[in-house]
């Protein structure tokens, strides 16, 4: 009885320490995975400047794809990016008032031919070599028009938001079927909110 104590305590150590290295294994290749897949686009900075007769929207993005849609767009396949801003007027007797919104669309895509990456944005587009050199363009947002000058009143407070997000409802349709739900294809847009109050106008010399 005591020496089948004594094998089965030394034993049991054995055991565990397989079982721990093989969770710390398991945990290891999961988050490697999901660094591989994972992507994000954040706003790193955004302001609503006063134009001559527009407001517009400076901002610059923080662009990370992930792995799995760097691999598509090398492959060909071409991605659609949308910034979105939004502009309301806080009210505390009803839900916000709609003061003004604007969406921007980008294709970006590889040419195997000309080992290209294009970046469109209607009928303006601009080649680059590599793909790290198309996203910081597509990363600043500079003179956005967004709303006229006369939709906000100087003295009043605003809030605004901005994101810039892949739109997959633009991609090919046997790809979209694949991207629902699956999380290579998510990018996780956050959206950036910032109060705004325009200057009141000063009045007349005396």
């Amino acid at each position: 009885m005591t020496a089948f104590t004594t094998r089965f305590s030394k034993s049991r150590p054995d055991g565990l320490a397989r079982r721990i290295a093989a969770t710390l294994l398991f945990l290891a290749f999961s988050l490697l995975s999901l660094a591989a897949g994972a992507g994000e686009i954040k706003v790193k900075q955004a302001e609503l400047v006063a134009g001559e007769e527009v407001w517009l929207v400076n901002a610059e993005f923080a662009i990370a794809l992930g792995q799995r849609l760097e691999e598509v767009i090398d492959r060909g396949v071409p991605l659609y990016f949308v910034a979105e801003f939004a502009l309301t007027k806080p009210r505390w007797y009803w839900a916000d008032e709609h003061v003004a919104g604007k969406s921007q669309t980008w294709r970006l895509a590889y040419n195997a031919l000309t080992r290209q990456y294009r970046l469109s944005a209607g009928a303006l587009h601009q080649n680059f070599a590599t793909l790290e050199e198309a996203l910081g363009v597509l990363a600043r947002l500079r003179d956005w028009p967004v709303a006229d000058k006369a939709a906000l009143k100087p003295g009043e407070a605003y809030s605004a938001a901005l994101r810039l997000k892949l739109d997959l409802t633009q991609l090919p349709k046997p790809l979209q079927v694949d991207a629902i739900g699956n999380k290579d294809w998510n990018i996780n847009a956050v959206i950036r909110r910032w109060s705004v109050t325009p200057a009141a106008a000063e009045g007349p010399a005396k």
